[in-house]
């Protein structure tokens, strides 16, 4: 059969038409770019110990690349691994391991450790350790001669195969060697090894005093009750201390940390001579942050290095970061200039310098390069919107911008500093990985990925800027219907967070933010959403605006994007749904009771009810205690406004949620049928805070077809 040169030129005009009009699943829009439409990355990047090179993991295998020439070659395969294993021992798959360098490295199976080394160009696996099976926490000494894990609520120490106890608590209240206060001010862990090695600092946390409660675990007949402790605002707290354990002594020291028993103890690090700790005392009341010095051999205290006040709070969230090869010189970040900055500290003389400065923030320190005096890091220093790398001599404070791209762009120093990983995307650059020279700036491209969505039909989105009332700048997006048609009006989902700690605007792939966003639009749906006040990474006075009055300050920013959307002559004022999860759960029940003409449609996921029901840390920074803030608890509290419910809301929760706990909604529940007011609800027995996994899909689902039901007709 013949073609011509239009008949051919038709058909290939045609294939792209039609690959570009492929529509998400609901499983693609919401574990799509975890699955078959993930953006190809690198995996399991780590420098090498000499610098020179670099490891990336690959299919059954690591590969080493040479920085200065480019050279690629395999590390260890998987074959390699099994060639000397017997057959009962080989592996089905390739483990992930830790390069000590490249020779050596370890790996974990469940609670075993093994060795792996290579000789001349053999690979061996060798037993190494194995834990008890409940073990959990673990952490290695640095000098790979043993282990420091909890089981349950003791701690313990594997050193030369010998296990000592550290602690022997028998009360399970009485917890060891696990992060504390809700895992709030930045705490992750509970185990801090001495840089020697000669002594292990851990966590004590006292929880007797906190009320328990229930969690029902219904999978099993009859039901099993778990009870947690789950201290409440303006309730009584925990008690910490932190002890230090000698493995020499077989002896443990408590720090003497004097002052209120429910004080919180935060960012612990040891000095790099292991003589002794600091820790970030900080009150109940969040408003006195106190950094003090203490001998690690005796506990007693020694000094306190600086102290920060506020008159709302004050939020630690970094350990100091010690400068390199010195036991007096430190970085300390701070947002005590309203935006988070690094702080030169001298354990004696205090503090040196400021050593960023301006209305930005600093998100993340990288490292350093000793030879240079130079700091590493990434900042919101071009714009909120995105992350760039920096560098910045300690010492003159010059400043150089490391990245050119427009973009979120995260990076992993080398340990000499010399060479910089940096990944980055922004609104049509799905990721381009690339290793920065330092010195010249010269960059060596590793992958360009491609655009894993390019056969799918997109929306157009428009990036849009308000203007609080304040005059603050609110950024948003715009995520127009892909068949969009400027003389047609549209329902409109907002979508929305407004919370702490999360910030959902930025210049990152995709441009839409949330493929389940671009789905909504394939459906013919406006979607829009944007960052009000309260949220983070716009500094101190942006995030502190909502103090002892959550709901208030972020609805009347939000309000404004409403009014932004009630003035495009394609909006249909009358079909606007909104949806948000946690204390976008909170924001969306709050909208529906206390604007109740505005939105016809809520969906509200785990969402904060009543304040005196929520965690004493995070509640309390925010809305101070409720003795002293009743006013901003009533007007938060959502349970006696249900009354003014207008539109259909769907609350789902889930039955395990340990974060927000059940009986937020469930007291929602009873206040909607005291009071004769319809609520769709909806439970995900098995689940937390949050629903994963495939069963979000069935999630998103039920939230699409509830929006279908009422905003479409």
């Amino acid at each position: 059969m013949k073609f011509s040169k239009f008949s051919l030129l038709f058909l290939i005009t045609g294939s792209f038409l039609l690959a570009q009009n492929q529509r998400y699943t609901i499983a693609e829009a919401v574990n799509g770019l975890r699955s078959n439409l993930a953006v190809k990355n690198i995996s399991q990047f780590s420098w090498s110990d000499d610098n020179k090179s670099f490891y990336q993991g690959v299919k059954n295998g690591y590969l080493v690349t040479e920085v200065q020439s480019m050279k690629q070659d395999t590390l260890v395969s998987l074959f390699q691994l099994n060639k000397n294993l017997a057959a009962d021992r080989k592996l089905k798959s390739f483990p992930r391991i830790n390069f000590i360098n490249k020779d050596k490295g370890y790996f974990t199976k469940g609670s075993q450790y093994f060795w792996v080394q290579r000789s001349g160009k053999e690979w061996k696996v060798t037993d190494w350790n194995s834990l008890d099976e409940n073990a959990e926490n673990t952490e290695l000494l640095s000098d790979n001669s043993g282990f420091v894990y909890t089981v349950k609520n003791n701690l313990y120490l594997n050193k030369n195969g010998k296990v000592v106890a550290i602690t022997d608590d028998q009360d399970e209240n009485i917890v060891n060697g696990k992060s504390v206060h809700q895992q709030e001010f930045g705490i992750s862990k509970g185990i801090f090894i001495s840089p020697d090695n000669s002594k292990i600092a851990f966590y004590r946390m006292d929880q007797t005093m906190v009320n328990d409660y229930p969690i029902i675990d219904w999978s099993v007949v009859p039901a099993v009750n778990k009870n947690i402790k789950y201290p409440m605002a303006g309730s009584k707290s925990h008690h910490v201390t932190l002890g230090i354990y000698d493995i020499k002594t077989n002896k443990t020291t408590f720090v003497k940390t004097e002052g209120d028993a429910e004080q919180y103890l935060t960012v612990i690090t040891w000095n790099p001579d292991s003589k002794s700790i600091f820790i970030g005392v900080l009150n109940r009341d969040q408003n006195d942050l106190q950094m003090n010095q203490y001998d690690a051999a005796s506990g007693n205290f020694v000094k306190t290095i600086f102290e920060e006040k506020s008159d709302k709070y004050v939020e630690p969230q970094h350990p100091l970061t010690f400068f390199p090869n010195s036991t007096t010189d430190f970085i300390w970040q701070s947002e005590r200039s309203g935006f988070n900055h690094l702080f030169h500290y001298n354990i004696d003389k205090g503090l040196i310098a400021q050593i960023t400065k301006g209305n930005w923030l600093v998100t993340e320190l990288l490292g350093f390069n000793e030879k240079k005096k130079e700091i590493f890091y990434t900042s919101t220093q071009e714009t909120p919107l995105e992350r760039h790398l920096y560098k910045v001599n300690w010492n003159t404070f010059k400043t150089e911008k490391l990245t050119n791209q427009a973009g979120m762009h995260t990076g992993i120093l080398s340990k000499d500093g010399n060479h910089l990983y940096d990944s980055y995307s922004n609104a049509n650059t799905p990721r381009i990985v690339s290793v920065i020279n330092t010195n010249t700036l010269k960059s060596k491209n590793l992958i360009t990925s491609e655009n894993s969505l390019k056969n799918y039909q997109r929306p157009e989105i428009k990036n849009v800027t308000l203007s609080a009332d304040d005059g603050t700048p609110l950024y948003g997006k715009l995520i127009l219907p892909t068949d969009f048609d400027v003389s047609k009006k549209y329902p409109v989902i907002v979508y929305l967070y407004n919370g702490p700690h999360l910030q959902l605007i930025t210049n990152s792939f995709p441009a839409s933010g949330n493929l389940w966003y671009e789905y909504m639009a394939q459906r013919g749906y406006i979607v829009f959403t944007m960052d009000g006040r309260g949220s983070s990474n716009r500094g101190q006075k942006f995030e502190q605006a909502v103090f002892r009055h959550l709901g208030e300050t972020e609805m009347k920013d939000q309000l404004k994007g409403v009014a932004y959307l009630k003035s495009l002559p394609y909006v249909n004022a009358d079909k606007m749904g909104i949806h948000g999860w946690s204390f976008g759960g909170f924001m969306t029940t709050s909208f529906m009771l206390k604007h109740p003409d505005v939105f016809k449609v809520g969906v509200a996921g785990g969402p904060v009810i009543d304040w005196n029901m929520y965690e004493i840390m995070y509640t309390e920074r925010y809305m101070d205690s409720p003795q002293n803030n009743p006013e901003g608890y009533k007007q938060a509290n959502l349970l006696d406004k249900v009354q003014n419910l207008k539109g259909h809301l769907l609350m789902i929760h889930g039955a395990q949620d340990n974060v927000v706990v059940w009986q937020h909604s469930i007291k929602f529940l009873k206040a909607v049928v005291d009071n004769g007011v319809q609520l769709d609800y909806f439970v995900y027995p098995g689940h937390e805070h949050n629903v994963l996994g495939k069963d979000r899909v069935h999630l998103m689902q039920k939230v699409t077809d509830y929006f279908d039901e009422y905003l479409k007709k």
